[in-house]
């Protein structure tokens, strides 16, 4: 039996800036924007290449930002340079020496050795890692 994690519900306080921050600033496929009445709002958007989206709005569950789920992306620099180009504050590319977040990529270019870290507007913390599959 697969077990296959498809959406991922994230706390936002502004919907419409969560929006622009996952479509606008990330480039993320849009899937839905629906609203029936005033009281409920579900907004569906999806990575790239992702078969996970992440769903935000208005009479979803609501709690504390999420915290450490990761992207995993096949060059590191350029993830880092979407950012950047985004106008989103991100770590830079780091990497871990002896359980130490150290700066620059891994000096072995392991797979799953380099991170970019960034939040968006409502404290939701991400990763992306580089790495293949």
């Amino acid at each position: 039996m697969d077990w296959r994690l498809e959406v991922l519900v994230i706390p936002v306080g502004d919907v419409d800036r969560a929006k622009e921050f996952y479509t606008g600033g990330l480039g993320f496929a849009l899937d839905t924007d629906f609203t029936p009445n005033e009281h409920f709002r579900v907004v569906q958007v999806t990575p790239p290449g992702s078969a996970c989206s992440i769903v935000f709005g208005r009479g979803l569950p609501t709690g504390a930002p999420l915290k450490g789920c990761q992207f995993v992306v096949a060059d590191i620099a350029a993830a880092a340079d979407h950012l950047t180009a985004a106008g989103i504050d991100h770590s830079g590319m780091v990497h871990f020496a002896d359980g130490v977040q150290t700066a620059g990529r891994d000096p072995q270019d392991a797979d799953f050795g380099t991170f970019v870290f960034f939040d968006d507007p409502d404290g939701n913390t991400w990763s992306v890692q580089q790495g293949k599959r």
